[in-house]
């Protein structure tokens, strides 16, 4: 049996409105307005869906794993309703701010307690930072190999066959089991729950943690802080080029550019 453990971050619906969030300058993060709802990370709903697939074609076990000050469990329900087997949970206060190093810290300190694992899916990034570093953070801190960007995995007994999106198609990776691989949007989205499924979630328990139950070194002081949250501010200048004909126009223009790129000519 193929052991998979799925990271599950729990964040702001990436999709509200931007009028609808608000800067805390003196506590240095974005605050959402009431009623935006919290959701899975799509990017890591693309990772369990990788996971759902391979259980499609192999025997496998699926554990979903998700960090946070507070972590809305009825929302990570939804990874049972779709067909992951057990959720574990980690909520503490060292999780509010948590910076790469310290989710990713947290997160193997989870999985060494889990015990035995083969594959390890994250999603390429979360939703409200764009980071992109849990994944890589945690299998360095885990001593397994890391690819990224997949939009496709396949296994076929101790090694995996992964394709991994690019710019301007995707490359073919294979990499030898235990291993990591963070799952981009190109895998597809994650399958809908089914009333089955849903009523199900509901009478499943969850595993419950906090740091104390994994490590007393998770309360080191973080590698990175932020020092300063803003709205960029934006300037727009617009001239008009007068021509008496349209070749005049193209001519005066071409010679603003040109003036505007290189004013010592």
């Amino acid at each position: 049996m193929l052991n998979i453990i799925v990271c599950a971050k729990v964040v702001t619906d990436p999709e509200a409105p931007a009028s609808t969030f608000k800067l805390d300058p003196e506590g240095r993060r974005v605050v959402p307005a009431a009623g935006v709802p919290p959701v899975i990370n799509p990017y890591d709903e693309n990772a369990l869906e990788a996971a759902l697939r391979l259980k499609e074609s192999q025997p496998c076990k699926i554990t979903v794993v998700s960090a946070g000050r507070t972590v809305p469990k009825a929302v990570l329900r939804k990874c049972l309703a779709v067909g992951a087997d057990d959720l574990v949970v980690i909520e503490d206060e060292i999780c509010d701010g948590a910076g790469s190093l310290t989710t990713a810290r947290l997160l193997a300190a989870a999985i060494g307690k889990l015990g035995a694992f083969d594959l390890i899916l994250a999603g390429r990034m979360a939703a409200d930072t764009n980071a992109g570093q849990v994944g890589p953070g945690l299998a360095e801190l885990l001593g397994i190999p890391a690819v990224t960007n997949a939009r496709k995995i396949a296994a076929d007994g101790s090694r995996l066959r992964v394709e991994c999106a690019l710019a301007d198609g995707y490359e073919v990776v294979e990499a030898g089991l235990p291993c990591l691989v963070t799952v981009s949007h190109e895998l597809g989205e994650m399958r809908a729950a089914g009333v089955k499924g849903l009523m199900a979630a509901q009478k499943q328990p969850i595993t419950a943690w906090n740091a104390a139950d994994l490590s007393a070194a998770l309360t080191s002081s973080p590698r990175s802080r932020t020092l300063r949250l803003f709205i960029p501010a934006k300037e727009v200048n617009c001239e008009f080029v007068d021509g008496g004909s349209l070749e005049e126009a193209g001519a005066a223009l071409a010679l603003k550019v040109r003036e505007t790129l290189n004013p010592n000519i």
